[in-house]
C-alpha cells in the first residue's frame, strides 16, 4: 500500500511550479487529488501529464462565482478531503507610487479574498483530523522594495492560519503555512517577467540566500507533505523553506 493510499486533497494553484510537484507527490503517494489552475494551457498540459487519479479543474480564485462552483465541483468529484493546500497566488512587483486600485484590488482579491474564502466554502468538506496548509512567503518578514502589495497579502495568510487553526481545533482540524524563500519554478512567482528578469532574480536568490542555491519545488512539496499528514502535533506555524534566509543566518566566508 502507498504512503497516501485512500487519501484526497484539493490544490488550488496546481498546474506549475510548487502546487504541481505537491500534485505529484501525492499522487505517486496513491493518492487522489483535485488540483485548480486557470491558464488553459497550463490546465491542458497538466492534464496530459497526470494520470486519471488527478482532476484538473478551471477555477480562477480571484472570481467569487469560481470559488463557489469549486466547493460543488470537490462535493460530487471527492467528497470529503484530508488535505486542503491553498497554494494559489499572484505577484506583481510595483513600488509604492506604481500601485494602483486595480493592481491593489488584483493581488488582494486572489491571494488574500479568495484564500480565505476558498477555506470558508471548502472546510465543511474536510474530514475531522484533516490538514489545510497555505502558501505564504518569506516576504512576510522584512521590507523589500516593490513588495509591499504581495507582502501584506501573503502575511495575511499568515494570521488566517492561525486564527483557522484555533476556530478548527473542536474538529482537529490542523491548520499551517509553509514559507517558501527563492525557489525554482517557471515564473518564480513574479507575473509576466522576462527571461532576462528571471535569470536576474534567480541570481540574486543565491547570493543573498545562506545555502547559496535556490530551492526547488520538491523541496516545497515535501514540507507541505510533512504538515499535512506527518506533523499531526503541530498547527498555526508557519514553516519556512527559504535555504536559512529569514533566519538571520550568516554563511561563513570562503
Amino acid at each position: 500500500m502507498k504512503r497516501y493510499t485512500g487519501k484526497k486533497a484539493v490544490v488550488t494553484g496546481g498546474t506549475h511550479g510548487m502546487g504541481l510537484a505537491t500534485v505529484k507527490a501525492l499522487l505517486d503517494g496513491g493518492a487522489e487529488v483535485l488540483l485548480t489552475g486557470r491558464n488553459e494551457r497550463n490546465l491542458e498540459a497538466a492534464r496530459r501529464e497526470l494520470g486519471p487519479e488527478a482532476h484538473v479543474v478551471r477555477s480562477d480564485t480571484g472570481s467569487m462565482a469560481d470559488v463557489d462552483a469549486l466547493s460543488v465541483t470537490v462535493k460530487e468529484t471527492l467528497g470529503q478531503v484530508d488535505l486542503l493546500f491553498v497554494n494559489v497566488g499572484v505577484a506583481n512587483l510595483e513600488m509604492l507610487d506604481q500601485v494602483t486600485e486595480a493592481s491593489y484590488d488584483w493581488t488582494f482579491g486572489i491571494n488574500t479574498k479568495g484564500a480565505f474564502f476558498t477555506v470558508q466554502r471548502l472546510v465543511p468538506l474536510i474530514r475531522d483530523g484533516g490538514a489545510i496548509v497555505f502558501t505564504t512567503s518569506i516576504a512576510n518578514e522584512g521590507g523589500s522594495p516593490g513588495m509591499s502589495v504581495y507582502a501584506g497579502s501573503k502575511a495575511a495568510l499568515r494570521s488566517f492560519a492561525q486564527v483557522f487553526a484555533a476556530e478548527l481545533l473542536p474538529r482537529q482540524i490542523r491548520v499551517n503555512a509553509v514559507s517558501p524563500g527563492f525557489i525554482k519554478t517557471p515564473t518564480m512567482g513574479i507575473a509576466g517577467a522576462s527571461a532576462e528578469a528571471l535569470a536576474a532574480f534567480e541570481q540574486e536568490g543565491r547570493e543573498v540566500t545562506p545555502m547559496k542555491r535556490i530551492g526547488t519545488s520538491e523541496e516545497v512539496a515535501r514540507a507541505v507533505l510533512f504538515l499535512a499528514f506527518d506533523a499531526t502535533f503541530t498547527t498555526g506555524v508557519e514553516l519556512p523553506v527559504d535555504g536559512g534566509l529569514g533566519q538571520g543566518i550568516v554563511a561563513p566566508h570562503a
